[in-house]
């Protein structure tokens, strides 16, 4: 998802409810602790240069059980955020933490907002010889990591 569908998103809804990959959501008392710009540099296994720039946001769950973050101020976050970086329409990844700091993607998922889990993949397929395959990813549809894993058709096994 990108900013700017973000921002649509928020301006039509009453509330946020956020849904991660395992099918549960969210607290509904999260915090933003961050929205910033992350970038990344690097040299893929093929020896190109490559450039990566997110617009970034950080959930954090606190004590503070009765904390709801409305959409209005969430606009508010996102105007802070481009007084000081711009308004590029970047694609937004979201951290979370889970046992570790987890970065996913954002999608709309019939009214709910879906953390999507992101994957590593090879960039230089051509040169490293690696099979090509499609990734089999669904935002609307949630299976357990036992469906994913160990599947006839899974990538991951």
């Amino acid at each position: 998802m990108r900013l700017s569908e973000f921002k649509n998103y928020l301006n039509n809804v009453s509330e946020i409810n956020i849904i991660q990959p395992n099918g549960a959501f969210v607290p509904k008392h999260f915090h933003i602790t961050e929205a910033g710009i992350t970038s990344k540099h690097f040299v893929d296994c093929g020896g190109t240069l490559r450039t990566e720039k997110v617009m970034n946001f950080q959930l954090w769950n606190s004590n503070d059980v009765h904390h709801r973050l409305e959409p209005s101020k969430l606009l508010k976050i996102i105007s802070a955020y481009e007084k000081h970086f711009g308004s590029d329409d970047l694609e937004i990844e979201v951290e979370y933490q889970n046992e570790t700091i987890g970065k996913y993607g954002l999608a709309n998922n019939g009214g709910n907002l879906a953390l999507l889990a992101k994957q590593t993949d090879c960039l230089a397929n051509d040169n490293c010889n690696t099979p090509q395959h499609k990734n089999n990813f669904v935002t609307t549809e949630f299976k357990t990591s036992d469906e994913i894993c160990c599947s006839p058709n899974a990538v991951c096994c």
